[in-house]
C-alpha cells in the first residue's frame, strides 16, 4: 500500500474514487429505494452523448457529460412523476440519447481512445483539478440531498398521502433526478458510462438487503461503495487489471453476498424506512 501511494496518479485515483463512491452510494440508496435504477442507466447514456458531442466541438467532455445528464434528469423528472409514465419517459430519453451517441460516434472515430475512456472510465488519469471539481460537486449534491431527504422519502414511500399533505411530487422528482444526474456524471469519471451501476446501484441494493433502517442504509451504501472503489483500485494495481473491471467485480461479489440466505439473518436492526 505504501509503495502504491508513492505514485501521484494513484493518490489522485484514490481521492477521486473516494469522493465519487460516497456520493454515488448515498444518492444511489434513494434511487434504488424509489425503484428508479433504470433512470441511472438512461442518464449514463445521455451523459455519453453529451461528452462525445462536447469533445467533437473541442469542449470539455466532463462539461458535456454533466450538462447532458442534468438536462436528461430534469426532463425525466418533469415528464415521469407517476409510475405509469416514468418508465416511458426514461425509455424515450434513453432512446434519444443512444441515437445521439451513435451520431456523434460516427464523427468521432478518430478519437477512439477518448471514446473508450468515456465508456469504461480512466480513473488513473484523473488530475488534481478534476478532483477539486468532483469534491465541489459531490459536497453540493450531498448537501442538497440532506435538505430534501425527508420529503423525498415521504414522497417515495407514500406518494398519495404526501401529495395530500402538500408535498409536490413533481418538484421532488425533478430535484432528485438532478442529483442522480450529477452522481451519474461523477461515477462515469471513475468507471465509465457503461458501468455506472457498479457504484450507483450495486452498493445501495446490497445495503437495502442488509438493513431496514434508512439512515443506517444510506451510510452502509456509502461505506460499501467506498470499499469497492478503493479495493478495486488496490486489486487493479496488484493484478494489472483495468480499474473499472476490478471495482465492478467487487461490487458484484458484495451484491451476491447480500443475497445469500445467511445475509438475511444478519440484517442490521432498525425499523423499516424509519
Amino acid at each position: 500500500m505504501t509503495i502504491m501511494l508513492d505514485y501521484e496518479f494513484m493518490r489522485n485515483a484514490f481521492a477521486a474514487a473516494g469522493i465519487v463512491a460516497v456520493t454515488a452510494g448515498m444518492v444511489g440508496y434513494f434511487l434504488v429505494l424509489r425503484g428508479q435504477s433504470f433512470a441511472g442507466h438512461a442518464l449514463s447514456h445521455a451523459g455519453f452523448a453529451g461528452a462525445t458531442g462536447a469533445a467533437l466541438f473541442g469542449l470539455s467532455p466532463l462539461a458535456g457529460l454533466m450538462a447532458a445528464t442534468l438536462l436528461a434528469g430534469l426532463g425525466m423528472g418533469a415528464l415521469g412523476v407517476d409510475r405509469a409514465n416514468r418508465d416511458v419517459a426514461i425509455g424515450m430519453v434513453l432512446a434519444f440519447a443512444l441515437g445521439l451517441g451513435m451520431l456523434f460516434l460516427h464523427f468521432f472515430t478518430s478519437y477512439a481512445t477518448v471514446a473508450t475512456a468515456l465508456l469504461f472510465g480512466n480513473v488513473l488519469a484523473v488530475t488534481r483539478g478534476t478532483i477539486r471539481l468532483l469534491a465541489t460537486l459531490g459536497a453540493g449534491s450531498l448537501a442538497a440531498l440532506a435538505v430534501i431527504s425527508r420529503p423525498l422519502l415521504f414522497a417515495s414511500l407514500q406518494p398519495e398521502l404526501a401529495e395530500a399533505k402538500g408535498v409536490s411530487l413533481r418538484l421532488y422528482a425533478v430535484l432528485f433526478l438532478a442529483l442522480v444526474a450529477i452522481a451519474t456524471a461523477l461515477a462515469a469519471e471513475v468507471v465509465g458510462v457503461l458501468l455506472v451501476f457498479t457504484l450507483l446501484v450495486g452498493p445501495a441494493a446490497a445495503a437495502l438487503r442488509w438493513t431496514r433502517h434508512v439512515a443506517t442504509g444510506v451510510v452502509l451504501a456509502a461505506v460499501l461503495a467506498l470499499a469497492e472503489a478503493w479495493g478495486g483500485l488496490a486489486l487493479a494495481y496488484d493484478t494489472d487489471w483495468p480499474a473499472s473491471f476490478a471495482i465492478t467485480l467487487l461490487s458484484v461479489i458484495v451484491y451476491a453476498l447480500a443475497h445469500l440466505p445467511l445475509a438475511a439473518l444478519a440484517r442490521l436492526p432498525g425499523r423499516r424506512y424509519s
